[in-house]
């Protein structure tokens, strides 16, 4: 079963330095018929004006990603990081028992395009951690690349959850599967481009809720960038 989240579907709001889209119920958007996926809680595609950001706000019991499109994000957290995420990086934090951090835009004139991704932990309470990690392009060109995982697989980052973070650059034209083993769930976002996903057609902003598939086939009708998250 595949259920497909239009973009123009999504949470939306405006804020003049914050423009955002919710994929799922976050702030002053709710939809009781979207509240999280599985483990996965948000997914939230970000504009930030240069010069602005979140200012020192507390997260706890929470994995948290941080994927970067275009632009650069300063970090800043009460666990002594002061780093800058750029495109083909991955920031994960793993929120645990608290923690205080601010996200800011170093441009004095360029938006920077962003995901930020929250998935339920596995344990509640732990230390709060922090890590972060450039992955080479051509590892994900006309494939998928895993860049998080609970294990720490094939170089990717390690997060306190049964859950799998991958990425995918693909050219028009470009075909590429994804097993998914029983049980599991399976959600694709698409940043960039448009797809057809198990026969169904998917444009930039839009997600698919995977259930019940043992494959996932995706081809690209334009390049395409994608994120997809293998859940418990």
């Amino acid at each position: 079963m595949i259920q497909i989240r239009k973009s123009e579907d999504r949470g939306k709001a405006n804020h003049g330095w914050l423009e955002t889209r919710h994929s799922f119920s976050f702030a002053d958007y709710y939809d009781p018929n979207h509240i999280q996926f599985r483990g996965l809680r948000v997914i939230n595609e970000d504009w930030v004006a240069g010069g602005k950001g979140f200012g020192m706000h507390p997260h706890r019991d929470m994995e948290i990603l941080t994927w970067v499109r275009a632009g650069k994000l300063e970090h800043a957290d009460t666990m002594g990081n002061r780093r800058t995420i750029e495109p083909g990086e991955l920031q994960a934090m793993s929120a645990g028992s608290g923690l205080y951090h601010s996200e800011y835009n170093p441009s004095p004139d360029q938006p920077v395009h962003l995901f930020q991704i929250w998935i339920m932990p596995e344990k509640r309470g732990i230390q709060p951690g922090y890590d972060q990690k450039t992955f080479a392009a051509e590892g994900r060109k006309g494939k998928f690349q895993l860049v998080a995982s609970a294990d720490g697989d094939e170089g990717s980052l390690m997060m306190n959850a049964d859950a799998r973070f991958l990425v995918a650059d693909l050219g028009t034209g470009d075909r590429s599967t994804y097993a998914v083993e029983k049980g599991r769930g399976v959600y694709v976002q698409l940043a960039d481009g448009a797809v057809v996903l198990n026969g169904q057609t998917m444009n930039a902003g839009d997600g698919a809720m995977v259930e019940d598939e043992a494959e996932i086939a995706i081809q690209a009708s334009s390049d395409a960038h994608l994120l997809l998250f293998d859940l418990k």
